[in-house]
């Protein structure tokens, strides 16, 4: 049977509207597809930047954290060594007003003559030589000759030896110390400082631990003791 003109364009046009309603099907897939894809693809991109911001405020609040930490440490070791610094400018001001009362002592003229004794006695037990120089302010020689014979007498009875002690009447020590004698022995190359300055340093820097104690209280970091 053949179809007429208007059959023809009548199965045209359903045929027609089958292939755009495929089309049109098969575009919205495609649509829905990519959609899909590209919501994928965001959310992958957005976590991506999602965690290098967090990576990047984590490494800010480290460093903020270290720099912290060193601030904090800066300022502690500087706060110490504040502490040390006006310990020890204390310590040096008992240190100076302790030597200025040493010029004192030579005013006692018993007491000075028995200190010089004493300091002539111990500097002939370092020295263990027969012949020894003494030295001293011009001002203090008078006292030196008074104690010198007992001085050597007791030198004498405690090490069963003899020597010859003179006093240097041409080079004297500095009239700006407080008092003592200076011993030589060898021409020079020995001798042994016994005036009031080189006993006090002394005495302070074996003290100077207790001496902090006294005035600071007990150091907690101190591990061992005498």
């Amino acid at each position: 049977m053949t179809l007429s003109e208007a059959d023809v364009q009548k199965q045209i046009k359903h045929m027609m509207a089958f292939i755009d309603q495929e089309a049109n099907e098969k575009a919205e897939e495609i649509d829905a597809k990519a959609e899909e894809e590209f919501n994928i693809e965001k959310g992958h991109l957005v976590q991506q930047a999602r965690v290098k911001v967090m990576e990047y405020y984590e490494r800010k609040e480290k460093q903020i954290e270290l720099q912290k930490k060193i601030q904090n440490s800066n300022l502690q070791n500087n706060g110490r060594l504040r502490v040390l610094k006006a310990r020890e400018d204390h310590i040096k001001v008992l240190r100076d007003d302790t030597r200025k009362k040493l010029a004192e002592l030579s005013q006692d003229v018993a007491g000075y003559k028995k200190l010089l004794e004493g300091l002539i006695v111990q500097g002939l037990y370092q020295l263990i030589e027969e012949n020894v120089t003494i030295r001293c302010r011009q001002k203090d020689v008078s006292h030196v000759e008074d104690v010198l014979e007992k001085a050597i007498a007791n030198f004498r009875t405690a090490t069963k030896r003899d020597t010859k002690v003179t006093i240097d009447k041409v080079n004297f020590l500095s009239p700006d110390l407080a008092g003592g004698v200076e011993l030589v022995a060898q021409n020079g190359r020995i001798k042994v400082e016994n005036t009031l300055e080189s006993r006090l340093e002394l005495l302070s820097q074996q003290m100077l631990p207790e001496l902090k104690e006294m005035l600071f209280g007990e150091n907690e970091n101190r591990k061992f003791r005498d």
